[in-house]
């Protein structure tokens, strides 16, 4: 989502994490590409970030910034994180996963939950984020859509995450540090 980018800054929530990020990268949700394009800068050539969405649009922006950049440790691939095996992913292949913004818009945020602990490789980790339950003024997606810090925390613990640690990630938004 292109309009959140004011609200999170990539770059600060990598900084933030308490481990560096390497190794192989999935995006699910991926959108405009912001965190793509942050952690492709961070695992260099040794990594490689896998950007995941739905929207055949999202993944255009990101090919054209790829493009336009020169980027080459960045692929793209189209499936849909409601489905059961849904990234199409192999299982416990994943160092490291982000999911910004996407329960929100997902019906089926179990299956998605799983989807995360399932191409996760043991000792892989996660960063979950999304819309604060207080983030207002008309910035974001309506309150009655967004989902709570309890009910994302429940998500994780029934999938078997049992490292929550909360992440600091700005005034609008929420996130959590998992480990598998």
């Amino acid at each position: 989502m292109m309009q959140s980018m004011a609200f999170v800054d990539p770059h600060a929530v990598i900084r933030s994490l308490p481990e560096k990020p390497k190794g192989v990268i999935a995006d699910f949700g991926c959108g405009a590409g912001y965190f793509s394009l942050e952690f492709a800068k961070e695992v260099g050539d040794d990594g490689r970030v896998i950007a995941i969405d739905v929207l055949p649009s999202a993944l255009e922006a990101i090919q054209g910034r790829i493009k336009a950049d020169g980027i080459h440790n960045i692929v793209t691939k189209r499936a849909n994180l409601e489905r059961v095996n849904g990234s199409g992913l192999e299982p416990s292949s994943i160092d490291w996963v982000i999911a910004k913004d996407v329960l929100f818009q997902n019906a089926k945020r179990d299956i998605l939950i799983g989807e995360i602990a399932r191409v996760l490789r043991p000792g892989g980790h996660a960063v979950i984020m999304e819309w604060g339950p207080a983030a207002g003024g008309g910035i974001g997606p309506d309150v009655k859509l967004r989902v709570s810090p309890d009910e994302v925390r429940g998500l994780l613990t029934t999938t078997g995450f049992s490292d929550i640690q909360d992440l600091s990630v700005g005034a609008y938004h929420y996130a959590f540090f998992v480990t598998r």
